[in-house]
């Protein structure tokens, strides 16, 4: 592992830093869209047009590489981007902030693709596993330390921002002075989606649900925890909790569904995340068991996400796994949009507690459909599945597709001498 490591320690110090500063303005939004007097529903589409630049990045940037280049991307995309957190306190409107987080969506998904080239160029058929799980770990590690650094400052005033721009800035440092030139990425066109729902009913409907559940949380949990007067400390911890709770779930949950029927899985876990949003609408008036429930929502929602991506490919041939990914990525990507509008819209009819509301009839619906599934159509051999691999929601096609690849050439395997089925 630390030879694999070796090669790759700067960009993954750049992905800690730049996700630092993402993670930073995701909570920031909804702390200081508070003290501006913004509505739930008015955060809802700020926090909506982070979704609706990631998914035209994740479209253009491709394009964007294979003209000017890697590093000239990169390098672009990340100016744009410390200029638009810094832009955040200077216009507290509604319409600006929707707009500014459209370029900051846009720049962070071409962040992506450009570093998970790289990082995939760099991989082979026998690392691409560990290096692919050592990315994962550092994106969570740099959100749930953003949520750390929020403590440090006052979002009434600018610093935190600026904190978070610079963190953007530096985080380009390392990986630029590193990096070597790598082929231009193809992408594969998205598969229809009438075709994508065709061969993977579960996986098609799955990953949109769930794309409203991760925007929802990781959006709109800040304005949850304003309305309900926890405190910025308390806030930052709240979210930080959401995403912690992956490091805990991510491993048991990816080695089950190497053991047993996908779909089971899905069910369990949307049963438990479920019964968290549940507990986490009663418990609200104590801290540490708020706390305790964000840790189990957030825990199951990014295994779910590794979940329907590899039930998916489980239906597909090698061949098609490419188109499908882009066509499961775009599908998250529009539940991730419409997720936190609804949630808003809610929220301001029901009061705060619309937060736990909706993913929690989200879980329900997802639950429900795995266990129809379940009924339609027999499991599949375990030795016809792929491998499950860790990939996070916030992971370009780039990184979906690897992850696909690798899964494919290790299914059917109890476990990875060096990887194992989760890590």
């Amino acid at each position: 592992m630390i030879s694999v490591l070796s090669g790759i320690w700067a960009l993954l110090l750049g992905i800690v830093l730049v996700m630092l500063g993402n993670g930073m303005q995701f909570t920031l939004i909804g702390l200081r869209g508070a003290i501006e007097g913004f509505s739930a529903t008015e955060l809802a589409v700020v926090t909506s047009g982070y979704f609706v630049g990631f998914l035209s990045g994740a479209r253009l940037t491709p394009k964007m590489i294979r003209r000017v280049g890697h590093v000239r991307v990169f390098a672009a995309l990340g100016s744009f981007m410390s200029a638009g957190l810094i832009a955040l306190p200077l216009l507290a409107e509604p319409w600006a902030w929707t707009l500014l987080r459209i370029l900051i969506g846009f720049c962070m998904s071409g962040i992506y693709v450009t570093a998970e080239s790289w990082l995939n160029d760099a991989a082979t058929n026998e690392t691409r596993g560990k290096v692919l799980s050592a990315y994962m770990l550092a994106q969570t590690i740099g959100i749930i330390g953003a949520q750390a650094l929020l403590t440090l400052g006052d979002a009434a005033t600018s610093a935190l921002f600026i904190g978070a721009s610079i963190l953007v800035s530096i985080s380009f440092a390392p990986i630029l002075l590193s990096v070597t030139p790598v082929p231009a990425v193809e992408v594969a066109p998205p598969m229809p989606l009438r075709t994508l729902f065709k061969r993977s009913p579960l996986g098609t409907v799955g990953i949109f649900l769930l794309g409203s559940i991760y925007a929802t949380q990781s959006g709109m949990g800040a304005v949850f925890g304003t309305q309900i007067g926890l405190g910025a400390s308390q806030i930052a911890l709240f979210v930080a909790m959401l995403f912690a709770g992956v490091l805990a779930f991510q491993y048991p949950i990816g080695w089950l569904s190497d053991k047993i029927d996908r779909r089971k899985v899905i069910f369990g876990a949307a049963v438990i995340g479920t019964a968290a949003s549940g507990f986490g609408w009663v418990m609200a008036d104590n801290l540490w068991l708020l706390m305790a429930t964000a840790f189990v929502a957030g825990g199951v929602t990014t295994p779910l996400y590794a979940l329907f991506l590899a039930y998916a490919n489980d239906t597909l041939t090698p061949e098609d796994m490419p188109a499908a990914s882009g066509g499961l990525v775009f599908t998250f990507g529009v539940g991730a949009i419409a997720g936190p509008l609804v949630t808003g819209a809610v929220m301001e009819a029901l009061g705060p507690y619309g937060f736990w509301l909706v993913t929690g009839v989200t879980f329900v619906v997802i639950a429900l459909y795995a266990a129809y599934r379940i009924m339609q159509r027999a499991p599949l051999p375990q030795e016809e599945t792929e491998s499950y691999l860790n990939v996070l929601p916030s992971s370009s096609t780039v990184a979906v597709e690897a992850a696909g690849v690798w899964s494919a050439e290790h299914g059917g395997m109890e476990e990875d001498e060096d990887l194992g089925p989760a890590t």
